[in-house]
């Protein structure tokens, strides 16, 4: 009997998390393509993905879910759309330490609209620890402003229950009869 795969994509800005969590969540080490960051982004962290990170979950006997992860910038934007081909959902981790982390939960809703649309969205939201506004309700409320009822949770990318929870709850929003894993 062969396993049923299943591809999950992971979004957002340079340094929310994706990275981690994908790490944090994986059955094997992630396949990362991370270089030294040349561009504003080397104020945040000393790395950033330039092409994606990859990594696999095995949810039971026959399931297994792979991971992929998107570079945050702008300027590998084109890998966005390449990544999406075959995925059953997005995951949407937004650092809320940035200067405009609604702003950038809207450039990625934006930039995944039709994908969205055809499949589904979950947001988690990054280093609430580090700064706890904009409050949850803000993404919340942009989100129905959008027509979209997702989970949003806020998510420490680097605790397994967190990442997992979120994971979960995107899964079971495409497929409510779904039994948790």
């Amino acid at each position: 009997m062969s396993a049923d795969h299943y591809k999950v994509l992971f979004t957002g800005p340079a340094g929310a998390g994706k990275t981690t969590a994908i790490r944090t969540i994986s059955d094997h080490l992630p396949m990362m393509t991370d270089v030294a960051a040349t561009d504003e982004t080397r104020d945040r962290k000393p790395s950033t993905t330039v092409a994606m990170d990859y990594g696999v979950i095995r949810l039971g006997r026959d399931e297994v879910v792979h991971l992929y992860g998107t570079p945050g910038q702008d300027r590998f934007d084109f890998m966005w759309e390449i990544l999406q081909e075959g995925a059953l959902g997005l995951l949407v981790l937004v650092d809320n330490a940035r200067p405009d982390p609604v702003g950038d939960l809207t450039r990625f809703l934006d930039a995944y609209d039709a994908f969205i649309a055809a499949t589904g969205v979950a947001v988690g939201i990054t280093r609430t620890d580090v700064s706890a506004h904009p409050p949850r309700q803000d993404y919340v409320d942009l989100l129905a402003r959008r027509g979209l009822r997702c989970p949003v949770f806020s998510v420490d990318a680097r605790d397994p229950r967190d990442v997992s929870l979120l994971l979960q709850s995107l899964l079971y929003c495409l497929d409510p009869e779904a039994s948790p894993a």
